[in-house]
């Protein structure tokens, strides 16, 4: 990790007005609106204008995990409240979860899901390891809800079910959406293919540590939560020849572009390596990016990493003066708001 050793978490504070956070998704998915942030200035656009922003060659980098309905609400033996977040399944019947209570639970102590019964064995971190009484994901799909995000303040619904997630997740496993590919739809898919913009698609599975706050003032002293992550030898293969070929390597998502850039750590920090690994890369102001031009990205939350993130690939400055600028156009912010186009600072 390589950092700015000047900033600090309170450089990456803003102040959002509430009604800009997005509670809904609009009714056509590419309706958004998008922010296109260019060395010369900034272009309010609409996201289905992205056919227009990219070129033929260019290269879309798409996350295809898909989300699971990793929130349980249930009951201790006592009658009390408990509500499991299932970060990641370990093996058909054992995951590794958030758990919230009233009392920390000691190992032994058993929770009923809906009728879904699992057993705490131990703990790693902050996350309990819980024993299902049955195979995990089917409990899950079964009696899980959507994990929609804390500034969401409706419960989930059959909406959300459809809408928080993208029309190409294939890989189940995430407990938060990659949100930057939830504007696509087919049909402009299928303008992007038409143009000649090519696609490859990577699985990372956001965990629970997405929601985790920043609660360190120096950046150096924060943790990433590690997650998983499989970059196929075909996009490997695509990336690194379309590298070759000067062409643009645009990442779908942070998340894209996180286990592209932790795939070229992984080999030689040039070339994108293909296969299965885990990533807890941190990257902040300073970082030197080697694979990724563009980013497509939603907008972040104060003091998180995303947005320390976004500010390292297209300067601080320049994403403090978009920020500003959506807050005054009244974009809508967040998981279900609007999208970036970032080019990369050099």
């Amino acid at each position: 990790m390589q950092t700015d050793t000047e900033l600090s978490l309170s450089d990456f504070d803003y102040e959002l007005p509430p009604e800009l956070i997005a509670q809904h998704p609009l009714p056509d998915r590419s309706a958004s609106r998008l922010l296109h942030v260019t060395p010369s200035g900034l272009e309010d656009r609409r996201f289905a204008d992205i056919a227009q922003l990219l070129a033929p060659g260019d290269l879309l980098v798409f996350n295809d995990t898909r989300v699971i309905k990793a929130r349980l609400l249930g009951r201790k033996p006592s009658g009390g409240k408990v509500e499991a977040l299932v970060e990641r399944v370990l093996e058909p019947t054992l995951a590794l979860a958030l758990v919230r209570t009233s009392h920390r639970p000691a190992p032994g102590t058993t929770f009923d899901f809906d009728g879904v019964r699992a057993t705490v064995e131990g703990r790693r971190d902050d996350f309990f390891l819980l024993r299902f009484d049955r195979d995990v994901l089917e409990a899950l799909d079964a009696h899980g809800h959507v994990p929609l995000p804390p500034y969401i303040e409706h419960a989930d619904d059959a909406g959300d079910v459809r809408r928080y997630q993208t029309v190409y997740a294939a890989q189940p496993g995430a407990v938060a959406a990659p949100t930057a590919g939830l504007h696509f739809t087919e049909a402009l898919l299928g303008r992007l293919r038409a143009k000649g913009v090519e696609s490859a698609p990577l699985t990372l599975h956001v965990g629970a540590g997405t929601f985790q706050p920043v609660r360190t003032e120096r950046l150096s002293d924060h943790r990433m939560h590690s997650e998983r992550f499989e970059v196929p030898a075909t996009t490997a293969q695509a990336v690194n020849a379309a590298r070759a070929a000067g062409r643009r390597i645009v990442a779908v998502g942070t998340t894209s572009l996180r286990a592209l850039e932790s795939a070229a750590l992984a080999s030689d920090g040039h070339r994108v390596a293909a296969g299965k690994s885990e990533t807890s890369l941190f990257i902040t102001p300073g970082f030197r990016f080697s694979v990724v031009d563009c980013l497509l990205t939603n907008f972040h939350l104060p003091k998180s990493t995303l947005l320390m993130l976004v500010s390292a690939f297209a300067g601080v400055e320049r994403i403090r003066s978009a920020y500003a600028h959506a807050i005054a156009e009244r974009y809508r912010f967040f998981s279900y708001g609007d999208a970036m186009l970032l080019g990369r600072a050099r």
